[in-house]
């Protein structure tokens, strides 16, 4: 175990928000073991950025992690040339230019049948009538997985919760491994006829092993769901709850992709990114051990004073440039083209073009802490 100094949490009160607590770490004990969680956290932006591209002292393999365990060993949990490889043999689905002309108009087309559908509604929970489902209709079409939309949800949100099970509830891992055996079977009926620009057909033309590519289907459905739902409704409620910040976007002052930018930024829908120790290392004055787990908390990195003034404000005038919501090292996401497409160049120009909402008197809930986001976004238009 580390030198690191222990930092207590109210963990209750961290799931529900933990940017007040993070907060007094950073200034505190950056780098401290917090007994709650049973790791050491780092969370400031430099700490991290020196940290997550050292695989040699911060590895990412971890063969009892929970992601390796509950999902089988995926390319995030792999480094060096085993995770290159992977990475290698998914580009052709997610580069920039299969995004642009291959998959954002199936997003449009998407985005424009669902719309013509909750349109005429003029009420709802556009967290499940629009961020959910266009999500899932995105996954559906990139993983070339036959799973519905409501399949793609329910699966990654079980992994979700599964991945983040640390106090070892048996229901959540239960459900996790029920996801997991649908996925799997969706995955042995599609891969003999996977083709085009899928991620089962790039992988099987890649030569990846069977495993490999289960896994990695799996890592795709996970964070390929929730984090462009979350960051789809997120944004359509911070923008509904900024009214002059939303107004200058209408107007035309500010474009999606810098809204998008700030708001990940804000409230990252990923919030921290687990590393193993895999040798002895010094940084920031604590000295860590072989075997030691730690926890790179990009939600507090983003928040980070040293580098954006008034971190807890939403603001889509500041630069967000400097954000790591999306990584900040070899395990930069892959999917970001695909999630910026679909985020700022589909979902939100596409649904403001259509109807303005405003949210309702019912409140709207926001939770957790490694995955954080909107729960509900009660809207009338």
């Amino acid at each position: 175990m580390s030198n690191a100094p222990v930092f207590h949490i109210d963990l209750p009160a961290f799931r529900e928000d933990p940017y007040p607590q993070l907060k007094e770490m950073r200034a505190a004990s950056p780098i401290a073991f917090v007994p709650e969680l049973g790791r050491t956290l780092l969370t400031r932006l430099d700490d991290i950025k020196a940290a997550e591209p050292n695989i040699a002292s911060f590895s990412s393999c971890q063969p009892e992690g929970l992601m390796t365990v509950l999902m089988g060993e995926n390319m995030m949990r792999k480094d060096g040339a085993a995770h290159a490889q992977e990475r290698k043999a998914i580009f052709p689905t997610v580069s920039p230019r299969t995004v642009r002309d291959h998959w954002k108009a199936r997003f449009e087309a998407a985005a424009d049948a669902i719309l013509d559908e909750i349109t005429p509604l003029g009420t709802g929970d556009l967290f499940m009538l629009y961020a959910t489902r266009l999500s899932g209709e995105a996954l559906r079409i990139i993983t070339g997985v036959d799973l519905s939309w409501q399949e793609m949800d329910s699966t990654s949100q079980a992994m979700i919760d599964g991945i983040s099970n640390y106090a070892g509830n048996p229901e959540i891992e239960a459900a996790c491994h029920r996801a997991t055996a649908q996925i799997d079977a969706a995955i042995t009926k599609a891969l003999p006829r996977a083709e085009g620009f899928s991620l089962l057909a790039s992988m099987r033309a890649a030569g990846l092993p069977e495993a490999a590519i289960r896994a990695n289907i799996k890592l795709a459905i996970s964070g390929g769901q929730n984090e462009p739902r979350d960051v789809i409704a997120g944004i359509i409620w911070a923008l509904l709850s900024h009214r002059e910040q939303f107004e200058s976007v209408l107007a035309g002052n500010v474009g999606w992709p810098q809204v998008m930018e700030e708001y990940v930024r804000w409230l990252a829908p990923i919030g921290m990114s687990p590393r193993r120790i895999n040798a002895p290392t010094t940084l920031g004055g604590v000295d860590f051990a072989t075997g030691e787990n730690i926890f790179l908390m990009f939600n507090s990195a983003n928040h980070d004073e040293k580098y954006f003034i008034a971190p807890e404000n939403f603001d889509i005038g500041r630069d967000a440039g400097k954000h790591i919501a999306f990584g900040a090292g070899p395990h930069f996401c892959a999917g970001a083209w695909a999630a910026k497409a679909l985020v700022a160049e589909v979902a939100l120009p596409k649904l403001f073009a259509r109807f303005t909402p405003r949210l309702t008197k019912d409140p709207v809930r926001v939770g957790g802490w490694a995955f954080r986001g909107v729960l509900n976004l009660p809207c009338k238009w």
